[in-house]
This record gives C-alpha cells, sequence and structure tokens, in this order.
C-alpha cells in the first residue's frame, strides 16, 4: 500500500505531501492539485516521457528539478522509490528499511514491486458515451480510463464467474431497484453490448438509452465484483450524475474494493483514491475523519491535509454534517472567493 506521495516542483505542487490509507478521498476546490497528484504516480513509473517545461512549476528558472517521491509499505517494511526530471530523467531508490530476506540487488527488486503496483494503477473519469458504447470480444478485457469496453468486461465476468455475476445482478438490483438483470446483445459480429432488464415487465434497455448516472453505477459496481481489479484505482468524482440518494452506494462500491475482507470477497484489497466537489458525498465520511485529506491551494502552491490531523478536529465536526462544515470554509480546500 502507497502511505505517501512527496512532490517537489511537480505543476501545482511546489513542495506537497499527500498521505493516503487503504481508501483516501481527496476534496478541495480547483486547481488544489487532486488531479495532478495522480499523474504523480505515472511520473514515477514513466517520467521520461514526460515534457520537463510543462510539468515544472510555474515560476521556476531551468536549474530546478521536478522529482516526486513514493513511499509504501509491502511486507511490513516502508519503501521509497523516487523519480527527478531536469532536462534528462532519472529513477533511482531513495531510500528503504531492508531486511536480509531483501537480495543484494534490493534496486532491481523494488522497481519490479512498484512496477508491478503501478502497471496496475488505474485513473478512472467515466464517460457515459463510452460505458454505452459496444466492445470488441476477446481474451483479456478491461474496463478502460473513460470506462469502454464495460460490455465485454461483463461479458467475461458472465461466462468465467457466473456466481460472481450473479452476485453482482444482485447488488445492482438492490442498488437500481428498477432493474433486475444484465443482459447482452450482438451488434456485430465480435462486438458485445449490454443492456438492463426491468423488474417489472422484464422489459430490455439497451446501453445507449440508459441516463449517465446508472451507467456510471453499473461501471463501479463491476469493478468492485472483478477477481483481480487494478491494484490501485483513483475515481474521479465518482458522484457526477448521481442522484445523492445512491451516494451511499457508491462509497459502498470504493468499500467493496478497499476492504474486501469486510464484504466476504477473496482477493487481495485495492488502494482506492477518490476526489470529489460534493458536500453530500463527504457527509458519508463523518465518522472516517482519517479517510478525508483537504487539498488546498496557497502562495506557495498547492498542499495536503489530513482531516483528522487537524488541531481539535473532533469539537469541530461536532453538531453539524460535515459537507456543511467543509462547504463554509471552516475546514478549508474551498475556492477562495466563497
Amino acid at each position: 500500500m502507497i502511505k505517501s506521495i512527496h512532490f517537489r516542483n511537480f505543476k501545482a505542487l511546489r513542495d506537497a505531501t499527500l498521505p493516503l490509507g487503504p481508501f483516501t478521498l481527496i476534496v478541495g476546490p480547483n486547481g488544489s492539485g487532486k488531479s495532478t497528484a495522480m499523474q504523480g504516480l505515472t511520473f514515477v513509473r514513466r517520467g521520461g516521457q514526460y515534457d520537463f517545461d510543462r510539468i515544472q512549476s510555474a515560476g521556476l528558472d531551468a536549474t530546478q528539478t521536478v522529482e516526486v517521491t513514493v513511499t509504501w509499505v509491502e511486507g511490513g517494511r516502508e519503501l521509497s522509490i523516487g523519480a527527478e526530471l531536469t532536462h534528462s530523467y532519472d529513477r533511482k531508490l531513495t531510500s528503504a528499511t531492508r531486511t536480509s530476506s531483501l537480495r543484494d540487488d534490493a534496486d532491481e527488486l523494488l522497481d519490479d514491486s512498484l512496477d508491478q503496483a503501478l502497471s496496475r494503477f488505474r485513473v478512472y473519469s467515466f464517460n457515459a458515451e463510452a460505458i454505452a458504447r459496444a466492445a470488441e470480444i476477446n481474451s483479456t478485457p478491461e474496463l478502460s480510463q473513460d470506462g469502454s469496453g464495460l460490455a465485454s468486461v461483463l461479458d467475461d465476468l458472465s461466462g468465467q464467474e457466473p456466481d460472481r455475476f450473479d452476485a453482482l445482478n444482485k447488488e445492482l438490483q438492490r442498488w437500481l431497484p428498477e432493474f433486475d438483470r444484465i443482459l447482452f446483445e450482438t451488434p456485430t459480429k465480435g462486438m458485445k453490448a449490454f443492456q438492463l432488464r426491468t423488474a417489472v415487465g422484464h422489459y430490455k434497455y439497451s446501453a445507449a438509452d440508459l441516463s449517465q448516472g446508472t451507467l456510471f453505477t453499473v461501471a463501479l459496481l463491476t469493478l468492485a465484483y472483478l477477481t483481480e481489479p487494478p491494484a490501485i484505482v483513483c475515481f474521479e468524482e465518482p458522484d457526477h450524475g448521481i442522484h445523492p440518494r445512491l451516494l451511499r452506494e457508491i462509497q459502498e462500491g470504493m468499500y467493496r474494493l478497499a476492504f474486501p475482507d469486510d464484504y466476504g470477497a477473496n482477493r487481495q484489497p485495492v488502494q482506492v483514491i477518490a476526489t470529489t466537489h460534493s458536500p453530500y458525498l463527504l457527509d458519508l465520511y463523518k465518522e472516517h475523519p482519517e479517510q478525508i485529506v483537504i487539498a488546498e491551494k496557497t502562495e506557495q502552491g498547492a498542499r495536503f491535509e489530513r482531516l483528522s490531523e487537524r488541531p481539535h478536529i473532533a469539537e469541530i465536526l461536532e453538531g453539524a454534517p460535515l459537507g456543511d462544515i467543509w462547504f463554509s470554509g471552516v475546514l478549508g480546500g474551498v475556492p477562495a472567493n466563497t
């Protein structure tokens, strides 16, 4: 699990550390570094593909170095890998708490470990049209960043894991009681599209005829029921297009990924990072301030702070919904003109 990511001179993050846990919800105004932080994980793995002039913090001269350091915990050990970029790229082992069980070529070992995790890192920003699009059937279907490929993923799940697919359908009916089943159609040879069947009358609705919120819900729920979901996922505004009454289900879907043991799911936990502007979604985490990170813009650049580490936070959270408290500006992480 990634414990933290430190940024230096990386876009809006001049000198900032993002603390992370099994589940982290980042809340803050536009331009406060929420999305930029997720790019940092890709930078550590493939920093040489970045244009230095496009990622260096504004106002710095060319002698300054862009650095991102990921610290994570593996087998009880705390390890760090850093990437630097000036006009050349260097990735290095910055520190490691090592035991004698590690090989002498620790750099290679840790690089492999990080690569395995980051190669399975995905940032999801769902698009309704992409989710509804028919998908090509293949042996290794994958849900793309925008949600495309969902029909192929569902079709594979129904064939390879029928019990899991049935469980997904039961959960779908609980989330969206007007529907009772995911079905499939073949618009052209080698392609699959999905449908939802109504609980009353068993009418079939093609994905293209479903609402944006319904499509987003099906995509997130599908991820939560995969046998091998990505190791690390970020959801960009998972509440987008979702009715407030469904937000608790969205929370549960993300928790199902992050805490599989709590749901009887036999798989490795997924580290989940989500961003939001929604006070309604934030309300659901009042009892878990350790899962909330406030992103804030300052004159020195954006910064992050875990809500549970704020002074007197227990007293601040008494007597009002967390979303209202955040929206008032008391906690920071809101646009400066509010």
